[in-house]
């Protein structure tokens, strides 16, 4: 067993670290207050391949495992974790295309994606099923050489500003087997957006509604074969849990040196904060958890590069314990930094605000434990 990273993944790594470094942390904090989409940011980031990261090499893409991936989104999310996270959505709705689309499809989408000329939304969540993806109501009729559309999808990131929907929609009967998966452009007759949600935290990003009414796309928009777009929806879940957790990696890395930081300098009775034995033992813990949920992201990023049976239920183990432990470890760092930490001086209250909904998004902590379960007593 080799822990250690190759001279490739190191490179990587160094090359997104320095990225954030440059690009989203210094603007992290103007970004969340002014909820600014940084658009020609992410367009830079495209650039470094770090937008078709897991896309083939064929139209652009790095053609990287999701180890790398992982690795690229903690290092991202150390800068500006809203803005990584909305470039894992891109990644994935991408990955999706490339992965399932036609000839055509790939050659007309995936060349603008990767350069990020293009800009992806994934739609599954609907007003009326979130964690029950598979009871959607949106529905896509054939009429033609086109499909109609009606329904609406919720909570979506990019909604009003993304060039491009990869939309999940039901062409058959109630259940999974029913549901279809379909590439939507925003210009789209029949599409429109409700008004953007005022959020607790991911403000660099846009989210709304995203609404069908008799939306008319080419039928050879269709992803895949129809009745495979829950499938196809789970498959790229599984990249997305594994990413939304390296990003709260991310955010709890930067909330624990912050911590570490402030606690050497701030005094109280007498001596430095870092002098007691009680924040000895939380740095000390916060620290033991952060490691723990890297490895366990490691490990599922692991189980999905070489095509383990059993990769669902370890990236949803990984997206489980690390969005709860590194949400914890970023209340944790704003605590030990008493009243300052609730100041937006800091960046300690933005990073709670921010890894907060990862334990919802993606899949819900509840429905990871029914996942993992579920697996388990299959064997």
């Amino acid at each position: 067993m080799d822990f250690a990273l190759t001279d490739d993944q190191r490179a990587i790594q160094d090359a997104a670290r320095a990225f954030a470094a440059a690009e989203l942390a210094p603007h992290s904090a103007e970004w969340d207050e002014s909820k600014h989409f940084p658009v020609e940011t992410m367009k830079l980031a495209a650039e470094m391949g770090f937008c078709g990261i897991y896309t083939g090499e064929e139209h652009g893409g790095m053609a990287l495992g999701r180890v790398e991936a992982a690795l690229i989104f903690e290092e991202l999310s150390h800068g500006d974790v809203s803005t990584a996270a909305f470039i894992s959505i891109h990644n994935m709705a991408t990955w999706m295309i490339d992965r399932i689309g036609s000839d055509d499809l790939r050659a007309r989408y995936v060349p603008k994606l990767v350069t990020m000329d293009l800009i992806a939304s994934y739609c599954l969540t609907e007003p009326g099923s979130g964690s029950d993806a598979a009871a959607l109501r949106t529905t896509a009729r054939l009429d033609g050489d086109h499909y109609v559309l009606n329904g609406s999808k919720a909570f979506i990131s990019g909604a009003g500003t993304s060039d491009v929907y990869v939309v999940m929609a039901r062409t058959g009967a109630d259940g999974p087997k029913g549901i279809s998966t379909f590439v939507v452009d925003k210009d789209a007759p029949g599409l429109s957006f409700g008004a953007q949600e005022k959020k607790m935290g991911w403000n660099s990003q846009p989210t709304a509604i995203v609404q069908f009414d008799d939306c008319r796309i080419p039928a050879a928009n269709l992803l895949g074969k129809e009745g495979d777009g829950f499938r196809y929806a789970m498959m790229g879940l599984d990249g997305g849990r594994l990413n939304i957790a390296a990003c709260s990696i991310g955010g709890a890395r930067l909330a624990l040196e912050t911590a570490q930081d402030y606690v050497t300098t701030r005094k109280q009775f007498g001596k430095p904060l870092a002098d007691f034995q009680n924040t000895q033992f939380k740095l000390a813990d916060m620290a033991t958890q952060l490691e723990a949920a890297r490895l366990l992201v490691l490990r599922g990023a692991w189980a999905l590069d070489t095509k383990h049976p059993e990769a669902t239920k370890w990236c949803a183990m990984a997206k489980r314990f690390a969005t709860d432990a590194c949400f914890q470890i970023a209340d944790e760092a704003l605590q030990l930094h008493g009243g300052y930490g609730y100041l937006k001086d800091y960046p300690l209250e933005r990073i709670v605000r921010d890894l907060r909904v990862h334990r919802i998004l993606e899949g819900t902590n509840e429905i990871m434990r029914v996942i993992t379960a579920r697996e388990m007593l299959r064997q």
